[in-house]
């Protein structure tokens, strides 16, 4: 079957419409191309720039005269004076501000200084250990006889060993003594009584001298059934 077009379909009776419109739109154009006025551009400088010219100031320079100045004197030597460190000043002295000439003054007295006592070394270990008189059984034998057994101690069934310090002077005297480990019960009192009693020892030495020693001594404390 053989298709039919239509006549307001067909396009090409109207062609030469078409072209005179588009001819009056590009006339159109140009026109108004050639109406359309231009502006040349203007650069215009916000900050305007000058210079200035300052003129620099003359100053003038003048050559000062040099003075001479005399030479300094010689100087003098100075004598020093040697002088004792040691003096005192005494805290006591009152001054009276309302003296006069006749007014009677004291005379000062230096105050008599102490001399320090210098307590010598005591040696723990020396070469020549202190010794009781007649050695350690007599020592031993001199504990025995004179410590008695505190009641106390006895009652509570105490016993056991009771340590001692104390030092041998350079003359054999005991001194300084203390229980360094007790027990109780009356025993440390009792052995340090006893290890006041003791008689002189034989002094330590060292170096071939004779030193305070320091010495630790044990006193042992036994019930007996």
């Amino acid at each position: 079957m053989k298709e039919k077009k239509s006549a307001k379909a067909e396009l090409e009776s109207k062609k030469g419409l078409f072209i005179e419109i588009g001819l009056v739109v590009v006339l159109a154009l140009v026109y108004m191309a050639f109406e359309m006025k231009s502006y040349d551009a203007i650069t215009v400088d916000m900050f305007e720039r000058t210079d200035v010219i300052v003129e620099e100031e003359m100053v003038e320079i003048t050559q000062q005269e040099k003075i001479e100045l005399p030479p300094p004197p010689p100087q003098q030597p100075i004598l020093l004076q040697a002088v004792e460190d040691d003096i005192e000043v005494a805290d006591d002295i009152e001054i009276d501000a309302e003296a006069t000439v006749t007014t009677e003054v004291q005379e000062w007295t230096r105050p008599v200084q102490e001399e320090e006592i210098v307590e010598e070394e005591i040696f723990m270990i020396v070469e020549q250990v202190p010794e009781y008189p007649g050695g350690d059984e007599a020592r031993l034998n001199f504990l025995r006889n004179n410590i008695k057994y505190p009641q106390m101690a006895r009652e509570a069934g105490i016993q056991g060993t009771v340590y001692v310090g104390f030092v041998v002077e350079k003359d054999g005297s005991v001194t300084q003594v203390k229980v360094m480990r007790g027990i109780g019960g009356g025993c440390d009192e009792e052995a340090v009584r006893v290890t006041k009693m003791m008689p002189k020892w034989k002094a330590g030495k060292q170096r071939g001298k004779e030193v305070r020693v320091s010495y630790n001594m044990p006193v042992k404390f036994t019930l007996q059934d």
